[in-house]
């Protein structure tokens, strides 16, 4: 079966990049090796490469493996702790009702 190949936007693909770069950075001031981290995480190196390049096709749960060993797994949390649009809709859901007022039909109309 062949997965669907598709297109990061750029955006997107910059900020895993530097995720990626982050998380190798990381590694480098633990003074730990790449096969140390590969080792630990329970993956291949070349997969650790992957995660280190910001490669998409990377899953999630492999990247969250390797913040785990170097001890950056609250980070995952944090990231959308702070939903500032979310909590914005949130709030404008409240104040609006739930459903919209009944029209008012002109004599004319009828």
């Amino acid at each position: 079966m062949r997965r669907e190949k598709y297109t990061l936007l750029p955006r997107l693909t910059k900020i895993l990049e530097e995720l990626g770069e982050d998380i190798k950075l990381a590694r480098l001031r633990r003074k730990l090796s790449a096969e140390q981290i590969a080792e630990r995480a329970g993956i291949s190196r070349s997969t650790l490469w992957q995660i280190e390049k910001g490669q998409p096709n990377v899953s999630m749960g492999y990247y969250a493996q390797v913040l785990f060993v170097l001890g950056l797994e609250k980070n995952l949390s944090n990231m959308v702790a702070d939903d500032v649009l979310g909590r914005k809709l949130q709030d404008a859901e409240i104040l609006v009702k739930k459903r919209a007022p009944k029209r008012k039909i002109a004599k004319d109309e009828q």
